[in-house]
């Protein structure tokens, strides 16, 4: 490496460093290179269309999501010793939300700015392109679509949309195998299915305008003080705003009093209300829970095919079709099980973690006749049943047996001394003090005088016609 090459790449990692912040620009600890996170500039109301697929269980008609941001391009970069004066950094392109052909003509385009600078550094073009250029490049224009296509020869799934990258791309805009011949090693797309896709640029979505609201002034309606957004709170259809202090002081009184439909925003004749993420943000623990009492049992009295959404950062409620499963917000879109909250999977079963069968379990066992039925419906008896015997084996099993101290094999006693053999690993122990015993000689535990078990071999047992019989001690 001359000693130009390395002064120019210490120049110019030093330069990104100062411009971009730690989210944007990651220097690596063990090599010349880094990794930079670029997000894209979108134009204002831009939304990505989902089209029905009966492979992800999404209806047949389409959604459109507004979003102000999508996930970010990720470039990770090593620079060669020649670099820059002969070789151009060595890279990959990886994104979420663009198919590996658009990536792969990003990279082409990436390679075509390098030889147009060759012998110079090319970092911040390389970034002032893909953070300005990427849309207009692409041919991307809201609303854009995001659909399933098979790639290769497996059976792994690729969402990809409208792809017109100019010369870049050699007119390679539709047939399978004109994708085939333009596909670059270094554009990596990592996503592993359409609906996983979906919340994850949703929920990227929220957070990036939640960073937005927090870095920015607002004044509280009620207190009439400037405080920045973090301090604050904004009613999500509305979106008026007050300070965290003022609504939290408003929440408590109403939840004291009952009224848990009746946390609306304070703007006179305004009709937005708290969502549930909202009220626990702001209220104690105790109150919370009073809360959340109070609302699911009105819901269950008056209003029992209401569920809300399950995205944190959304939670509005939504009306459930009868007889069908499916959710849609009408919020933001989203189509998620009514059941399990989780995205919508059709007629599949519903996946329960063993921590959700406890409290299952725990629920219908104190639930009247009514909820028993609701919960009944709602899981179904199988996963009930299957929960209830898990916790009468349970019982059972603390109640009757013991853990061999060696490989923890449940062991009951029925008859016979209290030297007990492990039907798992075979290992001999103790009955009384579950210590384990001597392979050569298990007796010698109850014939020491030092041991705690001395002469306690057959205790709580008596003789009887030549018969051991069990008595309480």
């Amino acid at each position: 490496m001359s000693s130009e090459d390395k002064e120019a790449q210490e120049d110019e990692l030093l330069a990104l460093a100062s411009i971009y912040d730690e989210d944007e620009f990651k220097r690596a600890e063990s090599a010349q290179g880094g990794e930079t996170r670029i997000c894209l500039e979108l134009p204002q109301d831009f939304k990505i269309f989902v089209r029905g697929d009966s492979t992800e269980s999404l209806q047949s008609s389409g959604f459109e999501y507004s979003v102000c941001f999508l996930p970010p391009l990720v470039l990770n970069f090593e620079f060669p010793p020649d670099y820059p004066s002969t070789s151009p950094p060595v890279f990959t392109l990886s994104g979420k939300w663009l198919s590996q052909a658009q990536l792969s003509a990003l990279c082409k385009h990436l390679d075509n700015v390098w030889e147009e600078n060759r012998g110079c550094v090319v970092l911040f073009a390389w970034m002032q392109f893909l953070k300005e250029e990427t849309l207009n490049y692409l041919n991307i224009s809201s609303p854009y679509e995001l659909k399933m296509c098979p790639q290769g020869k497996g059976q792994s799934r690729t969402p990809v949309g409208p792809l017109e990258a100019g010369r870049d791309c050699g007119g390679a805009t539709g047939s399978a195998t004109a994708e085939e011949e333009i596909m670059d090693a270094r554009a990596v797309q990592d996503v592993e299915s359409l609906s996983s896709l979906i919340r994850e640029i949703l929920d990227f979505d929220q957070a990036q305008r939640r960073k937005c609201f927090n870095s920015k002034m607002y004044s509280c309606s009620i207190c009439f003080c400037e405080k920045l957004g973090s301090e604050c709170m904004h009613f999500t259809e509305c979106s008026h705003v007050y300070c965290k202090a003022c609504l939290k002081d408003y929440f408590e009184i109403q939840i004291r009093d009952g009224q848990v439909h009746c946390l609306n925003c304070p703007e006179p004749k305004c009709s937005s209300v708290a969502n549930p993420g909202q009220v626990k943000e702001l209220v104690g623990e105790e109150l919370f829970a009073r809360y959340d009492r109070l609302l699911l049992q009105s819901s269950l009295d008056l209003m029992a095919d209401v569920v809300y959404c399950p995205r944190p950062g959304c939670q509005t409620p939504v009306m459930q079709e009868p007889g069908c499963t499916m959710g849609i917000c009408s919020c933001c879109n989203y189509a998620f099980c009514t059941l399990c909250k989780m995205t919508y999977h059709g007629v599949s079963p519903c996946k329960v973690t063993a921590e959700k069968l406890m409290d299952l379990r725990n629920e219908y066992l104190e639930a009247d006749e009514t909820n028993k039925r609701f919960l009944e419906q709602r899981y179904g008896k199988r996963v009930i049943q299957k929960a209830l015997e898990e916790m009468e084996s349970k019982e059972w099993l603390e109640k009757n047996s013991k853990s061999c101290p060696c490989c923890g094999t449940h062991i009951e006693k029925l008859d016979g001394c209290n030297k007990m053999t492990c039907t798992g690993c075979m290992q001999y122990f103790c009955w009384l003090c579950m210590g384990s015993l001597s392979r050569a000689n298990p007796y010698r535990h109850f014939n020491d005088p030092s041991s705690p078990c001395f002469n306690r071999l057959f205790q709580a047992m008596h003789i009887d016609d030549g018969e051991f019989w069990e008595v309480e001690d």
